[in-house]
């Protein structure tokens, strides 16, 4: 079954709204969200700092081509997508600045939030509910580093827009190896995003696993979700130099799923037990059934 997208029926973002004090769709100003400022003081700032630090000091070529070979074998465990997702209930992204939250919590706001600006777009609810599934790779044995956080390039010099980029890089030995430290590294200039091997997370995972469960998600869906924490790309401006012009349409989707991934973190807490029934029809419809993990 394939899915078609009227991509008329769903309105780009203005760039100018990330730069707007109070965007419509945010409960606090756009400048409090993403803030990677230190602060030793402040338990949930260091928390992700530390994060970051190991993330980008083991996040190599051969840590993120090891990794593929242990998970995209899925052959992890069995789960439909409500189970995988309640997992997500005792998982709190060690990675985030701007949620201290149950990850659960995250999906039901952002996959409501989507539903209230795009009602007749059964397909991008469900793809916000489902973004964060990937992170279930915490409860077997991977350290959040290896699962959460904003994703970048391994394999050539690292994007200036990285968060802690002048610090957090200098034990990783990558950064050492002529194959991989100049501006293009093992790449070629423009061969595009999709030769492009990212540090590994729960985006590639995801978008793997939905491919390997022949889901009937459209390709927009799942661009959206492969790319989201891709921030010094689709956010920062950097790797122009690698990608195609072709990966700017992708960038428009990115950009407006990331205006319901970022902005809907607030305190208000959807009832998620009535709001089930319709996202399980939802699940039915494009995803169903045990999938393999």
């Amino acid at each position: 079954m394939k899915i078609l997208v009227d991509t008329h029926s769903i309105k780009l973002i203005d760039p100018s709204e990330l730069l707007r004090p109070e965007p419509s769709f945010a409960d606090k100003p756009v400048s409090q969200f993403r803030n990677y400022e230190i602060d030793e003081g402040d338990p949930i700032k260091e928390r992700v700092r530390k994060t970051y630090k190991l993330m980008h000091t083991y996040q190599t070529v051969d840590f993120v081509k090891r990794k593929m070979d242990k998970w995209l074998k899925f052959n992890h465990f069995k789960g439909n997508v409500r189970q995988t997702l309640e997992k997500l209930n005792e998982l709190v992204d060690e990675s985030d600045p701007d949620v201290d939250v149950p990850n659960i919590v995250h999906a039901f706001q952002t996959a409501e939030r989507i539903r209230q600006d795009y009602p007749n777009e059964d397909w991008f609810h469900l793809t916000g509910l489902i973004h964060d599934l990937g992170k279930v790779m915490a409860f077997y044995d991977e350290p959040q580093w290896a699962v959460v956080g904003d994703t970048f390039v391994v394999g050539c010099e690292w994007g200036p827009s990285i968060v802690y980029r002048d610090t957090s890089f200098v034990d990783n030995p990558d950064g050492k190896n002529p194959k991989y430290n100049t501006k293009y590294g093992m790449y070629e200039p423009n061969c595009g995003l999709e030769q492009l091997l990212l540090s590994w997370g729960h985006d590639e995972y995801l978008y793997r696993a939905l491919i390997h469960n022949k889901t009937k998600l459209p390709k927009v869906a799942l661009q959206m979700i492969r790319y989201h924490s891709f921030y010094p790309w689709h956010a920062g401006g950097d790797y122009s130099y690698l990608t195609k012009p072709e990966d700017e349409e992708i960038k428009k989707w990115v950009l407006i799923f990331n205006q319901y991934d970022l902005y809907t973190k607030s305190e208000k807490i959807p009832n998620i037990e009535e709001l089930w029934p319709y996202y399980e029809s939802l699940i039915e419809k494009y995803l169903p059934g045990v999938l393999e993990w």
